[in-house]
């Protein structure tokens, strides 16, 4: 068991820094959304789902065949902008329907939690029995829709010393970096960011100073989809098929790792979804694919537990000391 640990540690690194990537993109929506209204997002992850349908319908659209090198790039960074501007779109709606009237009313975070597992249940619904039939047809796979029947990619080797990755896997782990280097100075550099952060720390100071709270949450809905569709995109690279569930096992996942970073903190949602991607390759490599979720929320329980402010976080009342 060692041993093939020893062998397969670089494989293992290389698979876990791409499916971590994915993980802190989305877990990016459910800290930022809590680091501004302290709301566990749980419709986030149908909005992850509705953004691989985007990509999906963006390359059947496009209607190439395989495609490798600087063309793979290209049909990626498509998928990516398509699957952002739809996911982002959608997270709006759902901030101004299923959230915003119940702010405006003073509702409790109760009816605000209520509120985000049944627009969940609705999103998934709507694909499930709707629009996956009537845009994609039926799927021929137990439910999964593959995108291999309109696109494969053509995977090639990069050597780097004694190591191997694959180009959809360098693919993944730089767009997803370029998205949290963008995240990460339009949080610190632009007027809007600067709203998001002051009103996550005060939100009645925030005010105070003429921050517009309805347009900071709606900014901030809009980038954590976006955020969850580029890694939609990122996810139809590496996994190449979806469906309208496909959402809920990699949001739990995707929230652990906000969690494990540290909920509400930006940059501890990136080191929690390279650290909780990691754990799991290494727990499959040690103990079989078939532990891999069970090393996810192993994760999850033992930092619940032990640290719940996780690896970067901090309590709510240092956090507005």
């Amino acid at each position: 068991m060692l041993d093939d640990f020893i062998t397969q540690f670089w494989p293992s690194t290389i698979d876990g820094l791409s499916l971590g990537a994915i993980y802190a993109l989305v877990a990016l929506g459910y800290t930022m959304v809590y680091g501004v209204l302290r709301l566990i997002n749980f419709a986030h992850a149908d909005i992850f789902m509705v953004g691989t349908f985007a990509a999906l319908w963006t390359v059947r659209s496009l209607g190439v065949d395989a495609v490798g090198g600087f063309a793979l790039i290209g049909v990626v960074a498509l998928m990516g902008v398509v699957a952002g501007a739809v996911a982002g779109g959608s997270a709006l709606l759902l901030e101004v329907g299923a959230y915003r009237p119940l702010r405006k009313r003073g509702a409790t975070r109760l009816a605000a939690l209520i509120s985000a597992i049944g627009a969940s249940i609705f999103i998934q619904q709507l694909f499930g029995t709707v629009i996956v039939h009537r845009v994609f047809g039926t799927s021929k796979e137990g439910g999964k829709l593959p995108v291999n029947e309109h696109f494969k990619k053509l995977t090639t080797v990069v050597d780097v010393g004694p190591i191997h990755i694959s180009n959809d896997k360098l693919i993944i782990f730089f767009g997803a970096i370029l998205m949290m280097v963008a995240l990460d100075q339009f949080v610190n550099r632009t007027k809007l960011g600067r709203g998001i952060r002051s009103t996550a720390q005060d939100p009645e100071t925030a005010v105070l100073m003429g921050v517009n709270i309805d347009r900071v949450v709606s900014v901030t809905f809009v980038v954590g989809g976006i955020m969850a569709g580029v890694a939609a995109a990122l996810y139809m690279l590496r996994i190449e098929s979806t469906d309208y569930f496909v959402g809920f096992l990699l949001g739990i996942k995707a929230f652990t790792a906000a969690v494990l970073g540290g909920i509400g903190n930006i940059r501890g949602a990136l080191v929690g979804g390279f650290v909780l991607g990691l754990l799991e390759t290494y727990g499959s490599s040690l103990f079989g694919s078939g532990w891999r979720d069970v090393v996810a929320f192993s994760v999850l329980i033992l930092v619940l537990m032990f640290r719940p402010t996780g690896i970067l976080g901090e309590s709510l009342q240092q956090a507005r000391a």
